[in-house]
């Protein structure tokens, strides 16, 4: 049972790293042209995210939907404010820049056989560990 539900989420995974290859969102050019402003793609790429992510979660509210050990899924209402989504939509952005990948291409592009991108995944779960260490001294 666990092996089936496990490959059935590999599944989807790979579909997924197939789906954003060929929409070439692991492309450091792609990026590269987002970040200097020269072209429409990424940011539409992102838009239909944003729609997408945004007609998902109301479609879970309004189904009432549960997650895949049954439960029930919430959603809870976030703090309001602007100092914490500053600094870390700065790290997060400067971090995608220098590596020229986001966490989740970074996996694509290490399967699709750049070993350098463990050294950003290593990071990225170095970095997820500081911010544990340090979660209480920042600013939420």
């Amino acid at each position: 049972m666990l092996l089936k539900r496990g490959f059935k989420y590999m599944m989807v995974g790979i579909l997924f790293g197939f789906v954003l290859t060929k929409a070439e969102v692991v492309s450091w050019y792609r990026i590269f042209e987002m970040f200097r402003f020269q072209a429409f793609h990424m940011y539409g790429v992102i838009g239909a995210a944003v729609v997408l992510g945004v007609l998902v979660v109301q479609l879970v509210k309004r189904k009432q939907m549960s997650d895949v050990r049954g439960e029930k899924i919430k959603f809870t209402d976030k703090r309001m404010g602007y100092k914490n989504y500053l600094l870390g939509g700065t790290i997060f952005g400067l971090g995608w820049a220098l590596t020229g990948a986001c966490p989740g291409p970074s996996y694509i592009l290490l399967g699709a056989g750049y070993p350098v991108f463990i050294v950003i995944i290593l990071s990225a779960v170095l970095g997820t560990f500081v911010y544990g260490l340090l979660r209480n001294k920042l600013p939420h």
